[in-house]
């Protein structure tokens, strides 16, 4: 029988092959000379989009880093927006985790390679406020107050479900949280990534928690499954990359719906690549969007947010699998991709998401006590 869970993943994947097509980009206009973009905090300030994108366009190229282009279309996303507006975009580091991006910040402060912006989950980016820029986007109003910092420090982007992606040609699908323990799966059960500096791993466990006995505001039941993985020789201490799910080496990836569905297509003819939602609880955790405060190229990292949170930005994430934070607003409005939309589904009604007070006690916890639990 196909569930609901079951459809969204099977739906999902058809949503990756939805492409949107770009625009041609403008800069007729003059760059403002009188603006300092380092301090914008909106379009106005440039006097509209028309001189945002034309300072912009003065500045050239946009750094960015940990964005794969196969994580939630990002690929797509880049490729639209140097069509657009004729930029260049130079991604770095592209699997380097969200406390890794605020590090490479600090180390390359003052040089031309720095990041101009951040894609960060909920933990790094809530303990990372200094190093971003406030800024307010021409959508502003469509994001929920809850998932913004008020003046545009950092700003929820888009959202998938925690998932578990599986070699169905190594493994037998899991049905539960107990099943991962047994011995089809010994040796073979990865994160993506160090839970204590990567939100996609944090998330993890903090899933595991809620199927575990424990809840939002404590994530110790959590820790404590992973420890028990571990023991049972389970706990594969491995980052999952698309080249490390080809191979084999991880058949079995706690990850984002929509990295894991993105890998259904990668491996076609290779894996046998499935994905399935646990049941008893959804949970879903928005990354974040943010602007370097020393960002070398100002203008272009401010013309990106504004892509980003535009229709054609949200749609091209909804068309990787992911939900943009804008979704509702486009419903309502009539702006969101019907197509796209009707291939994933809308986001379960019992979706649960951590409060910045959940994610920081959670975070502090994984702090004093992860390394221990997987020793």
């Amino acid at each position: 029988m196909i569930t609901k869970r079951a459809v969204f993943g099977v739906a999902a994947v058809a949503a990756l092959a939805v492409g949107l097509s770009a625009c041609a980009g403008g800069g007729d206009a003059a760059a403002p000379t009188d603006v300092d973009a380092a301090t914008a905090t909106s379009a106005e300030d440039f006097g509209g989009m028309e001189g945002l994108i034309a300072a912009a366009q003065a500045e050239g190229q946009l750094n960015v880093i940990a964005l794969p282009e196969d994580w939630a279309n990002y690929g797509a996303l880049m490729t639209a927006f140097e069509e657009k507006y004729g930029i260049t975009i130079n991604s770095a580091d592209p699997n380097v985790s969200s406390a890794e991006e605020i590090t490479a910040a600090e180390n390359l402060k003052g040089q031309d390679t720095a990041p101009d912006v951040f894609d960060l989950g909920a933990a790094v980016a809530l303990a990372s406020t200094d190093y971003f820029a406030p800024y307010q986007v021409e959508t502003w109003d469509d994001i929920p107050a809850d998932y913004k910092e008020a003046t545009g420090l950092w700003v929820n982007d888009y959202t998938g479900l925690m998932s578990v992606g599986y070699d169905a040609g190594v493994v037998p699908e899991p049905t539960s949280l107990e099943d991962l323990l047994g011995a089809d799966f010994a040796g073979k059960v990865a994160i993506n990534g160090d839970p204590t500096q990567a939100g996609a791993a944090a998330a993890a466990v903090n899933l595991a928690a809620l199927l575990n006995g424990g809840s939002a505001d404590d994530i110790q039941a959590g820790i404590d499954f992973f420890s028990e993985l571990k023991a049972a020789g389970n706990f594969l201490p491995v980052d999952p990359t698309p080249a490390t799910i080809a191979s084999g080496e991880t058949p079995v990836v706690f990850d984002w719906s929509y990295n894991n569905l993105s890998e259904i297509k990668n491996n076609e003819g290779v894996r046998d690549w499935k994905v399935t939602i646990l049941p008893g609880v959804a949970l879903g955790s928005y990354y974040n969007q943010a602007i370097n405060v020393d960002a070398p190229n100002p203008a272009v990292a401010r013309l990106w947010q504004e892509f980003l949170y535009s229709d054609e930005g949200q749609n091209l994430w909804l068309a990787g699998g992911a939900f943009p934070v804008r979704l509702a607003a486009m419903i309502e409005a009539g702006t969101v991709d019907e197509a796209a939309l009707s291939a994933l589904g809308e986001p379960p009604a019992d979706l649960v998401q951590f409060t910045a007070e959940q994610t920081e006690a959670a975070s502090a916890l994984l702090a004093e006590k992860w390394a221990a639990a997987i020793q």
